[in-house]
């Protein structure tokens, strides 16, 4: 115990100094920053040299403390004598009585030292009831209390924003910061001190970061003065947009049911709202907003560059006819795949003994409905180049839009195949395989004496008659003998509808990834990854006998699986929205599987069945 305890009070006698590193080098002065007193702490914001008037600089840190809500203090002297300057250390010793302080750092460093020196003055010494000199009191203070010196490159510290969750463990409960949070915190909000360059004709000169000239760019500040009436013309066009979207014409039935069910409209009302956003005169409260409107503006800039790409290919060569010469042929070369797959069907496929009386007339239906498909086809095909031409206008719009208009067109083209599996799954007016697999569950439980309570849910037993039991038999008998014929055609164009769910779920899914996709957090992760910082690590510096030990904070960038998951935006979701065994059980129950997108009730777009 008495261990322990000693160990816990060496560790409250260390005072750690965050010291910047462009300011190794600055001429002596004062250390203007910030105390952390509950972690013994130090942060150096700058030095501000001789000569000086002290009202003037008690003046100047008030007015930063105001601008950046930073409780600023002069945490003591910086001195690295030049020539001719052999009684500075003195001088800046003796201005701790003209700043009230309750500790005072006295910092030196000569030429050619790779350490610096540091006296910590102004502490509280422990009560004792023989009264020493000063000089020995300073000694006795110099021995209570340690210094790390801990380096940090200032600029990347106040560019860079530490995430609140580290590897999966949130801050503490109570909502205090810790120590190294509070250090970024104070890096990033005294922005304002960082003004003062070398180039200001003020009273006072200082050493920070910027101390050699603002960084700035030219792109930059037009960008900045050009948004502005961008954004109001974005917001005029879209506030007559959601006018015209809010008639009363289009909220006649079927219009609003055709809406929700086309992925190019749920992709133009989804690029609606984020625009909405982007284009709000309310600027971003925190990191987060920031990010997430620049991600918004990245991935619409790349959209729309994507669909010009595939506009100008659309409209050159002239290649809009040649993929509408191709789309007839080869929808009457599926027609004939179709026939000859039904043709088959009808016969003896595998060698299976059908139910020839079903199995006429289920081929001979799908085989009219290819015949009305067909008709249908090439009614449109004088259409089908000027269809295609103002529908590539579209992808001016963007890839994603081109996207959904190709998952609509592929909706509407196989619409027969979806027809032939519906068909094969239910009727509207009779049920055929769903109608065999509930029956036939239903008199299974029959023979076992069981029913199904509809009021409880559940299969309780129940005591049937002869006569019901021999109904149950004579149906049974039936719906197992023609279960296979059904079963077959149910298989084969279940599994062509498979195939076209399969290629739309590729599309939803490009899609998902275009309007979703955090480009603009990827692009710092790469080109700056100390802008999205997941922790620190630190370096020894130097490590000499009798003197402070110094450290080198170095920045950890967060990974890039955690920056797609914190900065992914929010989107209509295509993934499936049931697992790959709910599937195989709808599948084999014969419960459809839509063709279209579902929109869920917290109003984003829906998942695809």
């Amino acid at each position: 115990m008495l261990d322990n305890k000693k160990k816990e009070d060496e560790s409250a006698m260390v005072l750690k100094v965050f010291f910047p590193q462009s300011c190794n080098l600055a001429a002596s002065g004062l250390l203007v920053g910030r105390w952390i007193p509950e972690h013994d702490s130090a942060v150096v914001l700058a030095v501000i040299h001789y000569p000086f008037i002290p009202s003037h600089v008690k003046r100047y840190i008030q007015q930063m403390a105001s601008e950046s809500r930073v409780k600023l203090s002069v945490l003591g002297s910086w001195s690295l004598p030049q020539e001719g300057e052999e009684g500075m250390d003195s001088f800046l010793r003796d201005l701790g009585t003209m700043f009230p302080h309750q500790r005072w750092l006295q910092i030196s460093r000569r030429l050619g030292q790779k350490g610096f020196t540091c006296r910590l003055l102004g502490c509280t010494p422990p009560p004792k009831e023989v009264k020493k000199s000063e000089d020995e009191e300073e000694e006795n203070e110099e021995e209570k209390e340690k210094v790390i010196f801990v380096h940090y490159e200032q600029r990347k510290v106040m560019l860079s924003q530490l995430h609140p969750i580290q590897n999966g463990i949130p801050e503490s409960k109570d909502g205090s910061l810790s120590e190294l949070r509070q250090v970024f915190h104070t890096v990033s909000s005294s922005g304002p001190l960082f003004f003062l360059d070398k180039y200001d004709d003020g009273p006072l000169k200082s050493t920070h970061w910027q101390s050699e000239g603002r960084e700035g760019s030219i792109i930059v500040e037009l960008l900045k003065r050009a948004s502005v009436p961008v954004c109001m013309l974005l917001r005029r066009i879209l506030a007559v947009w959601t006018w015209i979207c809010s008639m009363r014409v289009f909220e006649v039935f079927p219009l609003p049911f055709l809406w929700s069910k086309l992925s190019s409209c749920v992709q133009l009302s989804y690029r609606t709202q984020l625009l909405k956003t982007l284009s709000s005169h309310k600027p971003a409260e925190n990191h987060t907003q920031f990010i997430r409107k620049a991600n918004v503006f990245v991935s619409f800039l790349v959209d729309v560059g994507l669909g010009l790409l595939l506009a100008s290919w659309l409209y050159r060569d002239n290649h809009i006819s040649m993929i509408a010469n191709m789309l007839v042929p080869a929808a009457d070369h599926v027609a004939k795949e179709l026939q000859d797959l039904l043709q088959w069907l009808m016969g003896a496929p595998a060698g299976l003994k059908m139910n020839r009386a079903l199995d006429q007339v289920l081929g001979r239906f799908f085989l009219y409905h290819i015949h009305l498909w067909i008709n249908y086809v090439h009614l449109l095909s004088p259409f089908m180049e000027s269809i295609l031409w103002y529908g590539g206008l579209l992808a001016c719009l963007g890839l994603t839009f081109a996207l959904s208009l190709l998952s609509d067109m592929v909706a509407l083209l196989t619409f027969h195949i979806y027809c032939f599996y519906v068909y094969g799954a239910r009727s509207h007016s009779r049920l055929l395989y769903c109608l065999k697999i509930y029956g036939l569950s239903s008199l299974w439980r029959l023979f076992r004496g069981k029913k199904w309570n509809v009021l409880r849910q559940r299969v309780d037993s129940c005591s049937y008659d002869m006569d019901q039991l021999f109904i149950g038999t004579l149906l049974f008998t039936i719906l197992l003998f023609l279960l296979p014929t059904t079963a077959l055609y149910y298989l084969v164009f279940t599994l062509l509808r498979l195939v076209i769910v399969l290629f739309q779920g590729v599309i939803h899914l490009s899609v998902d990834f275009i309007n979703s996709f955090p480009l603009f957090a990827m692009g710092l992760r790469v080109c700056r990854p100390y802008r999205l910082a997941e922790g620190v690590r630190f370096r020894v510096l130097s490590e000499e006998p009798g003197s402070a030990l110094h450290l080198l904070m170095e920045i950890n960038p967060l990974k890039s699986s955690a920056v797609v998951d914190t900065y992914r935006l929010p989107t209509y979701s295509c993934y499936p929205q049931h697992s790959w065994g709910a599937l195989a059980k709808k599948l084999f129950v014969g419960e459809l599987i839509y063709p279209w997108t579902h929109t869920s009730a917290k109003g984003h777009a829906a998942k695809a069945d």
